[in-house]
């Protein structure tokens, strides 16, 4: 860390308190960027993801090491993107080093799949996130307690109104609001339910080493890291795939390995994600030539040590049986159980409450800046590209809030074969399931940017030099490749939808772009 500091520390421009050449307030600084990206990071998938983790490597060592290949992938990555940070501090981040990198067709095709689901279906999880968690403590903010009972629109499509969707959509219209109010009040929220997320999550790491500690879940999980236990099956993603490979676990082998821990990082690397966010801000932040990179490698590497921490005090406190088959995946509201009891349910609630609420703000406040930069290329919504009184991008934020909340409204209609009952599921859950693989293809593009431009600009200003370069780039994009492939053989119903969402993007761009020119 002493080396990114002394890299960074040789170009410290003084930027002031004021208005820049697009309108935007530089009044981010360290503490605040940093924030920003801790915030962004997390949100309930902590809680909760483990439990498939540890179902699908099949031993308590495998779940901790899925969580350290997610760790070194997160954190190589913000390293990374250090370089280009410091070179393009502009607003709409990613989206401006792929655009630099490439063309403006590879940046309008990250902004258009951030703003149809990466982004917006995010937001409305985390917000669904945040009433159903409040549902535990008053249960009758329930998700079939209707307001509006569903609409069905097709055979497998609805519409539905319940008292979690509206608490939901209640969230992202407040939050929404507040950041049009001006980057104070945003940065603000940010900050405080940053610091309270953090603290809960570091109480949590310390009531399950310290209280927690369970003598046989430590002889069980500790005594032999790597002794397989409920190893799921993992089948290949397709029907014409299940001839050519075999259904494997992870105690199959080193391809059952493989293809467990390819598997296993969807989830992980969910839960670590949107730590990019901050780079959407950078046209806010003060001395971002410094304050962007400090704050990607600080941020990221304080939510992974706590993030493996978390699993220790999981296995701590719980035999890997219980880590795997805990109710609802709610690891952390067994571990909490375990040690108070009933009232366990109660705290962790209130924790996730916490935590999802600040991670909405930053998810808010970040995206709405990469649309504003979409918009001043000519590549969206001409209105969008205009600064409030306040210096922040409202009508940005306002579609923005419109699109989730639409998102939180669409329900997928579920029909069961055998009795004919239907249930409802959640549209922004299958469209996050299928942007996983094109969120690794966009930062493996993102990231072999930064060779791209080592050869196209060799003498632009580089601040920041990416740390470990060539190394640790490659290494990043070496893994994301393996991980992209297993996905790709095992995962196939959840990817090629994936990558239709981002080509639908292809004719949009050339109508928005022909216009542009008109």
């Amino acid at each position: 860390m002493s080396d990114i500091r002394r890299e960074m520390s040789q170009s410290r421009p003084v930027v002031p308190e004021a208005p820049t050449d697009s309108g935007f307030v530089r009044s981010m600084g360290l503490f605040d960027s940093t924030t920003m990206v801790v915030g962004s990071m997390i949100g309930s998938g902590i809680f909760i993801v483990s439990a498939d983790i540890a179902r699908q490597t099949g031993s308590a060592g495998g779940l901790l090491l899925a969580w350290i290949i997610t760790g070194v992938l997160t954190v190589a990555a913000a390293l990374s993107y250090g370089e280009l940070a410091a070179m393009m501090p502009k607003a709409g981040g990613q989206y401006v080093y792929l655009r630099e990198s490439y063309s403006p067709l590879w940046g309008f095709l990250y902004g258009w799949t951030l703003f149809l689901v990466i982004q917006t279906g995010t937001i409305a999880a985390v917000a669904v996130a945040f009433a159903r968690f409040l549902g535990v403590l008053a249960p009758a903010i329930s998700p079939v307690a209707w307001i509006i009972p569903p609409i069905q629109l097709s055979a497998k499509y609805a519409l539905s109104l319940s008292w979690q969707q509206f608490i939901a959509i209640l969230l992202i219209l407040l939050l929404t609001v507040a950041n049009t109010r001006g980057l104070q009040l945003g940065k603000l929220i940010q900050n405080i339910f940053t610091s309270a997320k953090t603290l809960a999550l570091i109480g949590l790491i310390v009531l399950g080493v310290l209280f927690g500690r369970n003598a046989a879940a430590v002889q069980a999980n500790f005594s032999d890291l790597w002794a397989f236990q409920g190893a799921q099956t993992i089948q290949p993603g397709a029907d014409f795939l299940r001839g050519l490979l075999p259904a494997v676990s992870a105690a199959a082998g080193a391809f059952g390995i493989l293809v467990a821990y390819g598997v296993a990082q969807v989830g992980s690397l969910f839960s670590a994600d949107a730590w990019n966010n901050v780079t959407f801000t950078a046209g806010e932040v003060k001395n971002p030539q410094r304050n962007v990179p400090l704050s990607l490698a600080l941020g990221t590497g304080i939510v992974i040590s706590l993030y493996v921490l978390a699993n220790v005090a999981y296995l701590v406190t719980l035999p890997l049986a219980q880590v795997q088959s805990a109710p609802d995946d709610r690891v952390a509201t067994a571990v909490v159980s375990s040690i108070f009891g009933s009232a366990g349910a109660g705290l962790m609630a209130a924790a996730i409450m916490i935590s999802t609420f600040g991670c909405n703000n930053g998810l808010i406040l970040a995206g709405a800046r990469v649309y504003y930069a979409m918009a001043r290329d000519g590549l969206f919504f001409r209105s969008i590209a205009q600064l409030n009184s306040n210096h922040v991008p409202a009508k940005a934020l306002a579609l923005q809030g419109v699109w989730a909340s639409l998102l939180v409204l669409a329900r997928t209609r579920l029909v069961n074969p055998e009795t004919g009952a239907v249930s409802y599921g959640n549209l922004y859950g299958d469209l996050l399931d299928y942007v996983v693989f094109a969120v690794l293809i966009f930062y493996v593009l993102t990231i072999f940017g930064l060779f791209v431009l080592r050869r196209k600009r060799p003498d632009a200003p580089r601040p920041y030099r990416a740390f470990g370069y060539p190394l640790v780039p490659a290494l990043y994009i070496v893994l994301a490749l393996a991980i992209m492939v297993v996905l790709i053989l095992y995962k196939t119903q959840t990817t090629w939808p994936g990558l239709l969402l981002v080509l639908l993007g292809v004719p949009v761009y050339l109508v928005w772009s022909r216009g542009s020119r008109l």
